[in-house]
């Protein structure tokens, strides 16, 4: 099975987290961290700064590693550097996007589940 190398980017603002809706493709409307597929030669910070300039019209300072998630879907496996963000400069415009939203953990139901 072929597997694609990708970054994602969890840009932290305070105690809200950024996340977009994909507004193209076969998971079009789904949520992620933005980012995206690491190039030949490419680090995978140099790939998430490279990526998100793309998407975002902005300039990161990429952080430290929080996982690398691993995945199989039915035609390929995704392994996925997912690493805390900062925004340096810019506004978040969406380029690619079709949505996107500030996250904030809060207290769920009744079990106090998240």
């Amino acid at each position: 099975m072929k597997t694609i190398r990708v970054v994602a980017a969890v840009i932290r603002e305070g105690d809200r987290i950024f996340a977009t809706a994909r507004g193209y493709g076969d998971y079009k409307g789904g949520w992620e961290f933005p980012g995206g597929k690491i190039e030949t030669g490419e680090t995978p910070q140099e790939a998430l700064v490279r990526e998100i300039k793309e998407e975002l019209d902005t300039k990161i300072m990429v952080g430290e590693l929080i996982d690398t998630i691993e995945y199989d879907y039915p035609a390929f496996h995704l392994s996925m550097d997912c690493f805390w963000c900062t925004i340096r400069e810019g506004s978040l415009t969406l380029k690619e996007a079709e949505a996107a939203k500030w996250l904030t953990a809060c207290q769920g139901g009744k079990d106090g589940s998240i």
